[in-house]
This record gives structure tokens, sequence and C-alpha cells, in this order.
């Protein structure tokens, strides 16, 4: 899945190629990855785009009228054109969800692959409108982010630090990979409770968290599209890196499977050399 730093350096690249170009075209691949149904696609061509950004995870391509948001989910991607397929999109027959052309000739794909179709695309007024963006908590690279909020939101609830920082209602773009990042560079479970964190602790998630999210992003920034994803699994320490040796003291690499999805962590790093159980109702080994 696309995380901060993946998303913030598609938004510029995007950026740098959108603003000040009028859109020429929208052509929709899979009705249901669009999720609203006014404004229409339709009324976005002819519209200066004035920007795009990123909140949390998503992207929005801002016109002087509509916006497009995007949530690209766990398989979904960003494909940019220099110039168009002048083949057209057919709906189904492609893993293209939406196709967007610009007066230079220019454009992108929305993508997704898998059959689990969960890219969401939103055309509305004002990106408050979608509830999800409105919801959001703190962008952990902004100046609102700061030690003091960190330890608030810890203090606030008892759960696993994991689950707090991929909480996008408490902290908007980190999900699974950089949860799992930035734990490791931490020395810390991801089952610590956050009500048993110490201030100590808290600062230091809080240095941890800009700076592994900084550095990705530093590598990020500049890429083409098409090289985000391989550049973010070569910067992995952890995660997905399963039964491989890890990079700061030579263990192997653990997992801890869940239905959805697992983790990633280094017991001798994190756990004082104790393997997690692999059940997520077991109890956990801290």
């Amino acid at each position: 899945m696309p995380e901060l730093p993946e998303v913030e350096a598609l938004a510029r690249f995007l950026d740098e190629r959108t603003t000040g170009r009028a859109v020429a075209g929208v052509a929709v691949g899979a009705v249901s990855a669009l999720k609203t149904f006014s404004p229409a696609p339709s009324d976005l061509v002819g519209r200066p785009v004035v920007g795009v950004a990123r909140h949390g995870k998503w992207l929005d391509l801002a016109t002087d009228g509509p916006h497009l948001l995007a949530h690209l989910s766990r398989a979904g991607w960003v494909r940019w054109y220099d110039a168009v397929p002048s083949t057209p999109v057919r709906p189904g027959r492609s893993p293209i969800a939406l196709r967007v052309s610009f007066d230079d000739g220019s454009g992108f794909d929305l993508t997704e692959a898998g059959t689990r179709k969960r890219l969401a695309v939103h055309l509305v007024e004002d990106p408050d409108d979608v509830p999800l963006v409105a919801d959001l908590g703190v962008d952990p690279l902004s100046d609102a982010f700061t030690a003091d909020h960190l330890a608030g939101l810890a203090a606030a609830r008892s759960q696993q630090v994991k689950g707090l920082l991929r909480d996008q209602r408490a902290i908007a773009g980190i999900g699974n990979a950089y949860s799992d990042e930035i734990l490791h560079a931490a020395r810390m479970s991801p089952f610590a409770l956050t009500s048993k964190l110490s201030r100590e602790d808290v600062d230091l998630l809080h240095r941890v968290t800009r700076e592994v999210l900084t550095e990705a992003l530093a590598a990020a920034a500049g890429r083409p599209a098409a090289e985000l994803k391989d550049a973010k699994r070569r910067g992995m320490q952890v995660h997905g890196r399963t039964g491989e040796a890890c990079p700061v003291c030579g263990d192997t690499v653990r997992e801890v499977s869940f239905a959805d999805r697992s983790l990633q962590y280094c017991a001798t790093c994190q756990t004082g050399g104790k393997p997690l159980a692999d059940r997520r109702l077991s109890r956990l080994l801290r």
C-alpha cells in the first residue's frame, strides 16, 4: 500500500507536471472506484489544475472547480504518460480505474491490480466533503506533530503502539510498512501498550517517526512514479523481509500474521529476544 512518503512523492510528481494544464478528458474504467456522482467526471473537463496535494494517504488533484481525490488503497498506483495512449479505456477490461488527460497530450491512469478492488475516487467541491479526509489526524511531518501531541494521543488511549501509528484518525499517512520500520528504528515492540509508554519512550518514538518518514521521502523525491515502489522496497529494514537478517543486529526478521495482513520485527532489537506469539488472540509477549 502506498503510504505517506510515496503518496507525497506522487503528489509532487503530478503537481510539477499538471499545474496550469487544463483537463482535456476523464475516462472511467472501473465504475466501482467512483464513489461520488456529483460533480460528474465530465465536470473536470476544461478546468485548469491549480495544484496537487496530499492528505494523509489521499491524493488531491485540485482544479479551479472540483477536486479529484483518490485513495490508492492496497494495490492502486499512478501510471504517468507524456503522451496518453490513443486506445480508449475499456471498462472492466483492464486494471485502469480512471484516466485523466490534459491539453498538452499528457495524462495519467489510476490503476489497481488484483481482484479485491478498493481504490476510491471522489469528485468533490472541498476535500473535507469526504468524511475520511475530514476525520484525518495530525500529519506526522507537520509542525503540529510535536512530542507533546504524541504524548497526548498515547495517554488518551490504551492500545498497541503499532495500532496508534496506523490509526488515520490519530496520525495520518502511516500504514503497515512504515509503522514496522518506525518501531524497529525505535527498538520498540509493536505490541507495547501506549498507556505504559514513558515520556522518554514517547520522545524517542516522535523523533524516530519524523526521521524514518523524512528519510523515506528524501529517497522517493524526484523519482518517476514508476520507480517509487521498488525504491520503497529497497529502503525497508524489516518490513517484507521475513527470514532475512536484521541489518542492525543480524538476528532473523520474524513475522506475526493476521487475517488480512502481517507485521515484521526483530526480536533482538525490539522485544528483548522474545518472539511474539503468531496468533491475533494469543497471549502476546512484550
